[in-house]
């Protein structure tokens, strides 16, 4: 297995949740135009950039393994908890911090063994 595919896949997942906090970004605005909600800056850039990981993925699995896909996929999610404290200022609960250090758990049995 070529470790420099998974990182570059875990590369994706990151910019993936970035993405997922410039769509929130555009969620809690107002716009005055009829399709300002979908035609904004950040909303293009924002499905531009999950374009561009569902190619790098796509390219990634063919030389690697598909089991490693879901763990890759599943640090998603810390991604997310980390950027929505730092971008958006949402606090970080004890729930947020058991249930990351669980996916975090199962990412690690599911690699060992």
């Amino acid at each position: 297995m070529n470790r420099v595919y998974l990182l570059i896949m875990l590369a994706g997942t990151f910019f993936a949740a970035a993405s997922q906090i410039l769509l929130k970004q555009s969620a809690d605005r107002t716009y005055d135009r009829p399709f300002g909600d979908y035609l904004n800056w950040r909303v293009i850039t924002a499905y531009g950039i999950y374009f561009g990981i569902l190619f790098l993925n796509t390219w990634c699995f063919t030389k690697i393994d598909m089991k490693y896909g879901s763990v890759v996929d599943s640090c998603a999610y810390v991604f997310v908890m980390l950027l929505s404290c730092l971008v958006l200022g949402e606090k970080i609960t004890r729930r947020k911090i058991i249930g990351n250090l669980l996916i975090i758990c199962g990412v690690l049995v599911y690699t060992i063994g």
